[in-house]
């Protein structure tokens, strides 16, 4: 019988589990999807306990598919939706509140309290500028605002996490002895870790006032951290990979070395360029992260684009304006129609994230005519996706000085040929899709299997990478600039919305 990988991947909108042979290609698959919670506008929460329980079941729907047992399976990987936080007593395991999304806006007033005037007062350390987006201030709301929550923490019985962290702690064991710990990753987009020392910073911490005893050891993204305990269908096998979704669909992609770049089309889109073991600084609106760190080995780090609102725009479409049935169904209306018939959908639902950083901007869909239809809005929201990942691109360009000559591409949304060949025609690049679509739970996969010798090398992993699918530049140059400069129009009108009229929590 062949041994495997097996990856858990912890998502904004669902869990799975995919199950990887030594090729790097899929085996079997187990997914379940989990509530988005929406107390108020602006406000996104899971829960914590239905992600944990999903995650058990889809590890046993994806051993059940492929016929397998924890004895064919050499490692767990881990990945997850980042910055979404989970606080929980680590007595009982259970969450004092609901996991906080990334995509949660309540924070933004412990965000202008804490800049006071400086939203990058911290950037040069952690590599992020103050925002909602990130664990840190998700933090300090949980622990305001849950009865007994400051108290409990300053006593040292809450526990903080990612989502990885989470399932690493309940799938180890949790209060039986279960390892609370994260990887460098996922530790690099909390506002708390130093970029240099990858530990986490005390004075930050204090002008937070998040007690350290809740935080996770730090850890590389690729060492054995731990084993399934003992109810786990996985029971004795290693835990021995770690990695937040955009670095491990980064790692998946094979992107290790500097100046590589893939950027991934999701619920949100996010670029990552490596720049090796050089901390960049961006001048133009993009985070500083860090890529991996494989083991004892020096850290990669990178630059990262991060987009709020793409393949969530196409299920709000759906959802909320009922457009079409299936989110699959939006290429068919988009194709509809020659062009966006001068509509332009900016989705800052949530504020724009990069290379804005704009929380005070709110979604807009501008050039309206009686001539649009709703084929042209659906063109318009997939013009979206690609135009903002251009504006990112364009940031990446002038911050490395180095012109990317092709992007590699994955996620849901790269099934959309309409997109990616738009993509293509404002990138001005080709775009290139691999045969292994889902490039984040390889990523995991990669990471926990070079822990324990399954795969060799970097190199072994990058014999691995094959196209699939390449979409070459066709647009005549005159059109993509001005489509573009009007795209840049309407971005400008999604701002100053939220003031002191405007609630915006």
């Amino acid at each position: 019988m062949n041994d495997y990988i097996i990856a858990i991947d912890q998502g904004t909108t669902s869990s799975r589990a995919i199950v990887f042979d030594h090729e790097g290609k899929i085996v079997s698959t187990g997914q379940m999807e989990h509530e988005q919670i929406m107390p108020h506008a602006g406000w996104v929460e899971h829960d914590p306990k239905e992600i944990w329980n999903n995650t058990r079941e889809v590890i046993g729907q994806a051993l059940s598919k492929a016929n397998i047992t924890r004895h064919n399976i050499k490692a767990i990987g881990i990945t997850n939706q980042r910055e979404t936080t989970v606080v929980w007593d680590k007595n009982t395991g259970e969450p004092v509140y609901n996991a906080i999304v990334w995509q949660d806006t309540r924070t933004q007033k412990i965000v202008d309290r804490l800049a006071d005037g400086d939203t990058d007062r911290y950037k040069k350390k952690v590599g992020l500028p103050l925002a909602t987006y990130f664990a840190g201030t998700k933090i300090i709301w949980i622990l305001d605002n849950v009865d007994g929550a400051r108290e409990k923490a300053e006593a040292g019985d809450l526990l903080f996490g990612t989502t990885d962290t989470w399932v690493l702690w309940n799938l180890t064991g949790g209060v039986n002895g279960g390892v609370h710990a994260t990887d460098v990753t996922n530790a690099s987009r909390t506002l708390f870790m130093d970029l240099e020392s990858l530990e986490w910073d005390d004075e930050i911490l204090k002008d937070f006032g998040v007690p350290k005893s809740m935080l996770p050891e730090i850890r590389s993204s690729s060492e054995i951290y731990g084993h399934a305990a003992g109810e786990s269908l996985l029971r004795e096998t290693p835990i021995a990979g770690i990695l937040g979704d955009q670095q491990a669909a980064t790692f998946g992609q094979v992107a290790f070395d500097r100046g590589e770049a893939k950027n991934t089309y999701g619920t949100g889109n996010f670029m990552i360029f490596n720049t090796g073991e050089e901390i960049v600084a961006s001048e133009n609106g993009l985070l500083t992260t860090v890529a991996y760190k494989l083991g004892d080995q020096p850290t990669n780090y990178a630059l990262e684009g991060s987009i709020a609102v793409t393949g969530s725009l196409v299920q709000w479409l759906r959802d909320n304006l009922g457009l079409f049935s299936d989110a699959a169904q939006v290429e068919d209306l988009a194709k509809s129609v020659e062009d966006n018939g001068g509509a332009y959908f900016v989705p800052a639902f949530s504020g724009l994230f990069a290379p804005y950083w704009r929380p005070d901007a709110r979604g807009a869909l501008v050039g309206m005519t009686r001539y649009v239809n709703k084929g042209h809005i659906a063109r318009a929201a997939l013009e979206a996706t690609a135009f903002q990942s251009t504006e990112v691109l364009d940031a990446v360009n002038a911050d490395s000085g180095v012109d990317l000559t092709e992007l590699k591409v994955d996620g849901g949304m790269t099934a959309n040929d309409t997109l990616m060949q738009f993509q293509a025609d404002l990138l001005r690049v080709p775009v290139v899709k691999p045969v292994v679509a889902e490039t984040t739970a390889l990523g995991a996969a990669y990471a926990a299997g070079l822990a324990v010798g399954y795969w060799k090398d970097l190199d072994d992993l990058r014999k691995n990478w094959q196209e699939d699918k390449r979409w070459e530049p066709q647009m005549d140059e005159e059109e993509r600039d001005r489509t573009y400069r009007n795209w840049k129009k309407a971005v400008t009108k999604t701002f100053d919305w939220v003031d002191d009229d405007v609630d915006n929590s």
